[in-house]
């Protein structure tokens, strides 16, 4: 058996020796948790007695006129209202927690929270906005603001529905708030400055014909802050694996991102020799000796990796397959999946879930926080 919100029940038996409840007593079910048997109960007489259901208190379902229809539209603005305030709480949350006022590494600081919401980790809850659900001085402010025209005054409300008007617009607030600071998390991983939960593409999520995002496992570089991150990540569909790296294939578009990002690789140990004295020749011996030379040649990928092996024929041409796809450097090289939240910017389309629409962009992103 399940209770829901706002359903009328009448006490049967307490275990509770000193409840003044009596059997008969009638309330309003505030809320039921299946996992726990608790059923907490507004009753009319004012008293918040939880029901503990497994130790033996019983209670009955009694007749309950039709919804008021009026009413639950008074409702629906409460909780409307405290969706807005919520959002809005969540979005200053996110200025201090991970925006320009935040200090330390705040894409771990997102990692974990996200991580708490998905655990229920009260560390995590207790630190992110909630309603006030017991600050009953605000609850005539609360109603004053957000009820509908035509709804009653509220002094002419009886106790109980007093409450739910406090419940409705606290429910909205935490639902909104925890959705909110979700997003707001999202966005600080995201390498593509969205919102969208790109938990699918893990790397122990991807399969075999399934898209993901690689990167080589050299890849991996400090940026400013001492943070190691890869620089760029590469959306692809993995095909094979090989001796437990990855081989997957890609748009031409990402191909020229990963022959541009060579160049970039090369470019980086260059000036890195030449801070270190050497230059001339000797550099670019020792250059080509390390990193491959990559180039288009109209629709074929150019590899020169003679001198890495020292040996003239190592020239390799990747052309595309009959769907225009690439398979660069496949049992060459030691790819590997990775999260694309560990990426600084992502080259490809990132797919969304599988049945899942692309949402809309957001009007308001972090770091244009709502008026006060």
């Amino acid at each position: 058996m399940t209770y829901q919100p706002g359903e009328r029940v009448a006490l049967e038996h307490t275990t509770d020796l000193y409840t003044l409840l009596r059997p008969g007593d009638q309330g309003t079910v505030r809320r039921y948790l299946p996992d726990q048997r608790i059923l907490e109960v507004h009753w009319d007489s004012g008293s918040r007695l939880s029901m503990c259901l497994d130790a033996g208190d019983r209670v009955r379902r009694i007749g309950q006129a039709a919804p008021d229809a009026a009413w639950l539209q008074v409702l629906d603005a409460l909780r409307a209202a405290g969706v807005a305030a919520g959002r809005s709480a969540a979005q200053w949350w996110a200025q201090d927690v991970l925006g320009g006022r935040a200090r330390g590494d705040v894409r771990s600081t997102a990692r974990r929270v996200l991580a708490g919401l998905d655990d229920g980790d009260p560390a995590v809850l207790d630190a992110l906005p909630r309603a006030g659900r017991y600050c009953l001085a605000a609850d005539q402010a609360r109603y004053a603001e957000a009820a509908p025209q035509g709804a009653p005054a509220w002094q002419a409300l009886i106790a109980h529905r007093m409450d739910e008007t406090r419940w409705a617009w606290c429910d909205g607030f935490d639902h909104a708030a925890s959705d909110e600071v979700a997003r707001q998390c999202r966005i600080t991983l995201s390498p593509s400055g969205d919102d969208r939960d790109v938990s699918h593409l893990r790397p122990e999520a991807v399969r075999l014909g399934g898209p993901g995002v690689f990167a080589g496992d050299w890849a991996w570089t400090p940026n400013a802050d001492g943070e190691m991150r890869i620089p760029v990540g590469f959306v692809g569909t993995l095909v094979d694996t090989w001796n437990g790296w990855a081989v997957f294939t890609c748009t031409r578009e990402v191909a020229q991102a990963i022959v541009a990002e060579q160049q970039q690789a090369r470019n980086r140990y260059r000036a890195h020799l030449a801070a270190q004295g050497i230059n001339g020749e000797r550099q670019d011996r020792l250059l080509d000796e390390s990193m491959a030379r990559m180039r288009f040649d109209g629709d074929v990928i150019a590899v020169d990796e003679s001198l890495v092996y020292g040996d003239p024929d190592a020239v390799e041409r990747l052309a595309p397959d009959s769907d225009g796809r690439y398979t660069v450097m496949g049992r060459a090289w030691t790819w590997t999946a990775v999260h694309p939240y560990d990426c600084d910017r992502i080259a490809g389309d990132i797919p969304d879930p599988p049945g899942q629409p692309t949402p809309e962009p957001s009007p308001q992103s972090r770091n244009d926080p709502p008026d006060p």
